[in-house]
């Protein structure tokens, strides 16, 4: 195994440790910020290394197209191709079968790119190929993630065809391990478990894909339409099913109410663009809750954002100075709230895995629902 889990505290099914890579490790429970093209939308480097994400996770589907996964390899990979060194994870394209619907069979997907209409094939083959050329510490294996609702028949075909695409990437990512490792190259694989909200379902893909063996597992296909409470009985299905040393990983999620509910059921790493999505219309997290910026009442507003936060922008800027730069179109306001909005986050996770090292975890989880649930 590429990647284990060191568990150092629980409180309940929630644990607190470490994930150990052939890089390093990092802490967990973990949240990942998204950078898609290479880059967390209006951050460079040196924000990275100040903010210290524990992995920053990149798009398979988005780099293969722009500028190519060839040229991430020819430029040394995506550490140096980025300027950041940190731990770093490609999803493997299977959300953009979800939020492009491309024409899947069993072979692949055939996407019409979002630049220049020209069509590519993905299939579980060539997602390996892709992620070794673009470089990541952990790779995910090619999956088909169906949105919610949808009818039982589609839900389970997609979670039969992961399955079987699962064996396959797998057999492709261990046939070219000693090319890799030439390289200097060493990735983890994890595997990805569907089954919409259907909690049989979600044990038995948890049974599929640990029968082939990798190296941790993300759960897919959730917060994609369902509601919390349909989601929560089929994330404990899947995790009832996944090994206890190896990392286990909800994909796509980030409010903090979702990320409180699943470290509580034993989830370590996630990831989610909430925290820049939502700094770019101008919407900031707070312990209080959603903050508008934009909001006319914070024009002569000389106060923080939040004053419980230590970040650079709470530190320097007022209310009423970062809602100028929204109001005029300043791109630096991005670059601000962003950095707020993916410290504030990268915080609360490291209070809940407090909260969990102290057995307070219960308690922590019912203040964070008051305010976000």
């Amino acid at each position: 195994m590429k990647a284990t889990v060191e568990v150092e505290a629980r409180d309940g099914a929630a644990r607190a440790g470490r994930v150990v890579t052939a890089r390093g490790s990092f802490p967990s429970p973990a949240f990942m910020p998204v950078g898609t093209r290479g880059s967390v939308r209006s951050l460079g480097a040196d924000d990275l290394d100040a903010l210290a994400p524990p992995v920053v996770l990149a798009n398979t589907y988005h780099l293969m197209l722009r500028p190519g996964a060839d040229v991430v390899r020819e430029l040394g990979g995506l550490a140096a191709f980025t300027g950041w060194d940190g731990h770093s994870l490609t999803d493997s394209g299977g959300y953009q079968i979800f939020s492009l619907a491309p024409k899947v069979d069993d072979d692949g997907a055939l996407f019409r790119s979002t630049y220049d209409g020209s069509s590519h094939h993905l299939s579980p083959e060539t997602a390996v190929a892709v992620q070794a050329d673009i470089g990541a510490d952990i790779q995910m294996v090619l999956d088909v993630c169906p949105g919610l609702p949808a009818p039982d028949r589609v839900v389970r075909a997609a979670a039969e065809r992961t399955a079987r695409w699962a064996e396959r990437g797998r057999a492709a990512f261990l046939a070219a391990e000693a090319t890799s490792a030439e390289r200097g190259l060493v990735q983890a694989q994890f595997g990805i478990v569907q089954g919409g909200i259907d909690p049989a379902l979600r044990a038995a893909s948890a049974r599929w894909t640990t029968d082939v063996g990798f190296d941790g597992y993300g759960i897919g296909g959730l917060s994609v339409g369902e509601s919390r409470a349909e989601m929560l009985p089929a994330l404990a299905a899947a995790l009832a099913g996944l090994p206890e040393d190896q990392p286990r990983y909800l994909m796509g999620v980030g409010d903090p109410a979702s990320l409180v509910e699943a470290i509580a059921l034993g989830v370590d790493m996630f990831d989610c663009v909430l925290p820049t999505r939502l700094a770019r219309h101008g919407t900031l997290l707070t312990d209080a809750g959603r903050f508008n910026v934009k909001r006319v009442a914070n024009a002569r507003d000389p106060g923080p954002v939040d004053e419980t936060c230590p970040c650079p922008t709470c530190a320097r800027y007022s209310r009423g100075y970062l809602r100028h730069l929204m109001q005029v179109g300043e791109l630096s306001a991005y670059r601000l709230l962003t950095i707020h909005n993916v410290s504030w986050l990268l915080r609360f996770v490291a209070r809940t895995t407090d909260a969990i090292r102290e057995q307070r975890l219960d308690a922590w989880r019912a203040e964070v629902l008051t305010v976000w649930g």
